[in-house]
This record gives structure tokens, C-alpha cells and sequence, in this order.
């Protein structure tokens, strides 16, 4: 990896600079590993998976205080759209951004990149998840202000890294090498290695060295550093979105910009397209909890157990049985006897019962779900 092109230059408390710092929050995916209660239309972010409101929500009231309410803005699917809005009362409706169709999250990036630049050219923004679980709202604010300060002040592409508590392996992580600079006496790190799930030998040598860092999937850059990199690394996905800032700034609407052209855009991940190839990429490590909670297994971390390690939401009782995970809506009473290591997840409509081991297979039972005419409405 070569060096960065400059270093990070000494803080400056006079360099905050608010008023154009954005928060962009991708609010599409479909969740479908929460199934039966994440569905097309009322996904994993917005479902209280853990906690009291929604995911997105929560999201939404960890950012607030960090920028203007009229900077904030919110990726999603037009499916989406209405139950974001009714979720969420207090966004503008012109804030919250429907793509046409899913490209994947270089579009993503790149969709917001074009909407910011169209207004502001001086754009910093951060392009957070809308589904992670976060309880040290301080923490987690701090470390979004020294970012946002270290990417107004430097071309870097700032990545989050959260230090890994076991050798997880559902999560990315981050290989750091030498520091770059710091903000507030925090250092940055050269990023080495983006690595995507690797297996438990790997996550452990992750561990074990110490430069080993959860990607939490959380990004902050300059628009225009951002916007570089796409016309370096994927000119033509640059050209189409060039196209759609363009439309914006000629007075069209973000639908009537993106209708011809977002849906022929490439569909790749910005990690790949981007993240992975520039040499620009720095990573602040962050000391908040952090829990991207990626499928049913996750909320156990969350939920009270009984002595015998059950664990979940709403009314249920477990006789003889253990390490399992219940989810009831509505007031439905569910009862287990004899079991373990099960999750059994009932909605008005649908029942999931599954080993907890295979919580990751869901995804393609839902697939084939979503297949058979008669129950393309439970998806």
C-alpha cells in the first residue's frame, strides 16, 4: 500500500466548520435475515429489533445534535418510502431519497455524493447504516466529529474501526497500519486490508495482532475527494452519476434526475469499487459499543435471559429447555418444552422455527419464499 498523499494537519477548534457537514443514512435493504418480522416494505430498520423504536430511528436520534436537521438525509427504496416517513415524523420529506431501484451501495454513495455536490460543492459527509446498535451516543458522536474533522482538513476517505472483542466472523474487519495524523489527540491509521468475513483462524490472527479492526460499515470524506475517486476507479458509474448532478442542478427533482439513468448504473459495493483500490484510505478507531446485530442469534446480546440462557421479546415461557431465542408479537403467548438452541419468531402471518446455527441460511428461505406465488405477500 502506498503512502497517503498528506497527513492529517494539526487540530484546529476554529476549523468546524457545520454548516456543510451531512449525514447521508442507507435506509434500503430488506433485512431478510430478520424474516418473518423484517419485510419488503417494513424492513430490519424499521423494526424495534433491539430497544423500543426502530432502528432507523435511533439512528436518526444519534446524529441530530451533530448536524443541521436540513443536512441530514436518507437513502432508501421507494417501497420504503411512506413507512421511513411514518416512522419518522419529524424528517422532510424532501430529505428522505428513493432510488428507483437497489444498485447496490457504490450508487448509493455515489447518488448522495451528487445530491450534496448539486448543493453544496463544500460538502463533508457521512454515509452511516441505518440498522446498527449503538448505546454510548457520546462516544459514538465524538468519534463522528474527529472524523469529520480529519476529512475536512485532508483527502482522506475516513473508514470507522471498531476494536474487535472476539474473532467474530460475520463481520468485515480492517487491517491499520501506521498512524497518518490525529484530531483531539486520536490517531489515524493507514488502512492496510479491507478483509470480508473471514473465517474463525483469520478473525482470531486479527485479534492476536492488534491492528485487527471491525469495518463498521460507517464512512466520512469530502464530497469532492469522494467524488474523485469514483472518475479514477469507475469512470463510467461516474459519468452516469455526473449526469444526475447535473439534472439536479438544471432545477430537475431527485426523481425526475435519477429515473433514466440510476436504474443502468453498475451494481457493486462501494468497498469494492472504491474502498479497496484508493490509496487515500485512513481509519480512526473508535472505543463506543457498537453491534450491527445481523441476524436473529445478535439480539440474545441484548435481551434478558433466564437461568437457562433463553432470551427474546414479548410473552413466552420455556420449560426444560435452553439457549433458545423467542420472539412473540401481539400479545401471542409462546411456549417451549424441551428444546434448545432453537429461534422461533411468530408474526400475525408467519412462524420461523430454526437452529440457532442456522440463523444465516435464512436469507435463501426467504428467497425461495418470495419464488412461490402464494406467499410473495409474506416477503
Amino acid at each position: 500500500m502506498v503512502l497517503l498523499p498528506g497527513r492529517i494537519p494539526p487540530h484546529n477548534p476554529a476549523r468546524k466548520i457545520m454548516k456543510s457537514r451531512y449525514i447521508v443514512i442507507m435506509a434500503g435493504g430488506r433485512g431478510e435475515r430478520f424474516w418473518p418480522q423484517s419485510r419488503l416494505s417494513r424492513p430490519k430498520h424499521l423494526q424495534s429489533i433491539v430497544g423500543r423504536r426502530s432502528l432507523l430511528a435511533q439512528t436518526i436520534q444519534r446524529v441530530e445534535c451533530l448536524v443541521p436537521p436540513e443536512n441530514l438525509l436518507i437513502i432508501t427504496h421507494e417501497e420504503q418510502r411512506p413507512c421511513i416517513l411514518q416512522d419518522c415524523p419529524r424528517l422532510h420529506p424532501d430529505r428522505v431519497i428513493a432510488e428507483p431501484v437497489g444498485r447496490d451501495t457504490a450508487a448509493a454513495v455515489g447518488l448522495a455524493t451528487a445530491l450534496l455536490q448539486a448543493r453544496d460543492p463544500e460538502a463533508t459527509y457521512a454515509i452511516l447504516p441505518a440498522d446498527h446498535v449503538i448505546g454510548d451516543n457520546e462516544g459514538y458522536g465524538e468519534a463522528l466529529n474527529r472524523a469529520f474533522e480529519a476529512a475536512e482538513a485532508s483527502d482522506l476517505l475516513i473508514a470507522m474501526g471498531i476494536l474487535p472483542s472476539e474473532p467474530a466472523t460475520g463481520y468485515g474487519y480492517i487491517r491499520a497500519g501506521g498512524a497518518v495524523g490525529e484530531v483531539d489527540g486520536v490517531p489515524f491509521y493507514r488502512v492496510e486490508e479491507f478483509v470480508e468475513k473471514p473465517d474463525r483462524a483469520t478473525a482470531q490472527s486479527f485479534l492476536d495482532s492488534g491492528n485487527g479492526y471491525w469495518n463498521a460499515g460507517m464512512f466520512i470524506w469530502r464530497a469532492s475527494v469522494i467524488d474523485r475517486a469514483f472518475r479514477k476507479f469507475k469512470p463510467t458509474l461516474h459519468k452516469g452519476l455526473r449526469a444526475i448532478r447535473a439534472a439536479l442542478r438544471s432545477g430537475k427533482s431527485a426523481r425526475e434526475a435519477m429515473a433514466d439513468i440510476y436504474p443502468r448504473l453498475e451494481r457493486i459495493s462501494v468497498d469494492y469499487a472504491i474502498l479497496e483500490r484508493a490509496p487515500n484510505v485512513a481509519m480512526v478507531k473508535a472505543d463506543f459499543d457498537w453491534d450491527d446485530v445481523g441476524s436473529w442469534p445478535a439480539i440474545a446480546r441484548h435481551c434478558e435471559r433466564d437461568e437457562w440462557g433463553n432470551a427474546g421479546k414479548g410473552s413466552f415461557v420455556a420449560d426444560q429447555s435452553t439457549n433458545n431465542i423467542v420472539v412473540s408479537e401481539d400479545g401471542h403467548l409462546t411456549a417451549l418444552i424441551g428444546v434448545e438452541n432453537l429461534i422461533v419468531v411468530h408474526t400475525p402471518d408467519a412462524t420461523l422455527v430454526c437452529h440457532r446455527d442456522k440463523a444465516q441460511d435464512l436469507k435463501k428461505v426467504v428467497q425461495a419464499i418470495g419464488r412461490n406465488p402464494d406467499f410473495q405477500h409474506l416477503v
